[in-house]
């Protein structure tokens, strides 16, 4: 039941025809669990604490450093040095005193995984490590938990709700982790993009909660603010057996090393087709050469893909070529093979 207080707080979305009381009573009784608050933690915990989110758990064993302030803004100097948990919690508190939090300055480890996360309705991923990722997305499938995911990396942001109601999960999209994990520290981030990022997370959020709109389930969205470029894809739930995928070679996304390359090139480079998924201003800087195809043209230009060759695509990581080859399925006939590991 919403006090007096509570109802002049959120009169501005409660007059919202699509949420009104009866949404912002089931914000109220919603518990949503966020791991990270760092750059994408940050937007998606005070965004969520002023919405009227009524119970939140924050997970991070980390502390404040300078070099986080120019995006997570929740923090400021004084804090540097101070747990991000724990810090969070009292600025969260002030900002909205009508919502229960909970903090845990703790790694988010497989011993406390599930005892962390079954008390909770929804889990927020604002993790920055694939070890961390690949665990909440299975600790999220064993305990049935709808999963919301962002990730973001110099210029470009991911957004997914994985695992609602049977849906695809984190290992439909990536199998295994990479063999090279590039993060913020050595790529680089642009300060606005986790805002931008964690708010469609904090979005997706409110709608599943409040059960509206057309959320992100089973879709992968890819934002790039450099070149304002917003994407959404479908993604297929990965069939259980090996015949299925037998039959379906396009569907998942076939990867190689730069070795096999090296050999595939050294035997005929007639037979290898090489696209840089990448923005145009990163294939000019950089590539091993091909064309140049940003994984937003690929849909548009897959006609042109000869189908008598082994086509590998490649970027920086080996993150969007996974991307390309799954955005090919079922559009393109030929062999497609994802370049694995960094071009550095």
């Amino acid at each position: 039941m919403l006090v007096k207080e509570e109802l002049n707080r959120y009169t501005r979305q409660m007059i919202l025809p699509e949420l009104g009381l009866a949404g912002q009573e089931k914000l109220k009784a919603a518990s949503i669990l966020v791991i990270g608050a760092g750059g994408l933690g940050c937007p998606v915990l005070q965004y969520l604490a002023a919405a009227g989110i009524g119970q939140m758990g924050i997970v991070d064993n980390d502390v404040v450093e300078l070099s986080n302030l120019h995006r997570q803004i929740l923090y400021n100097h004084m804090d540097v040095g101070q747990p991000k948990a724990k810090v969070a919690t009292e600025k969260l508190a002030l900002l909205n005193p009508h919502v229960q939090l909970s903090a845990y300055h703790e790694r988010f480890m497989a011993n406390n995984a599930v005892s962390i996360c079954e008390a909770y309705d929804i889990v927020i991923d604002c993790s920055d490590n694939f070890t961390t990722r690949y665990l909440v997305n299975d600790t999220c499938v064993s305990l049935g938990k709808t999963l919301i995911f962002g990730s973001i990396l110099q210029f470009e942001g991911q957004v997914a709700v994985f695992n609602h109601q049977g849906g695809p999960n984190y290992r439909d999209l990536y199998p295994a982790p990479p063999t090279e994990n590039i993060n913020c520290i050595e790529g680089g981030v642009i300060g606005i993009l986790p805002g931008i990022v964690g708010l469609y997370m904090a979005n997706e959020a409110i709608k599943l909660t409040c059960g509206i709109g057309e959320t992100l389930a089973g879709k992968l969205m890819t934002i790039n603010a450099l070149n304002n470029t917003v994407l959404v894809f479908n993604l297929a739930k990965e069939k259980p057996t090996k015949i299925v995928k037998a039959e379906t070679t396009v569907n998942t996304a076939k990867e190689i090393d730069k070795a096999t390359l090296s050999q595939w090139l050294s035997e005929s480079t007639d037979e290898i087709f090489l696209i840089d998924v990448r923005e145009s201003y990163e294939h000019e800087e950089n590539n091993i050469g091909g064309i140049n195809l940003p994984l937003y043209e690929l849909r548009e230009s897959f006609s042109t893909i000869p189908k008598n060759k082994k086509v590998v695509c490649y970027c920086q990581t080996g993150q969007r070529s996974k991307m390309a080859v799954q955005l090919l399925a079922g559009l393109y006939e030929g062999k497609v093979y994802s370049l694995t590991g960094s071009l550095s």
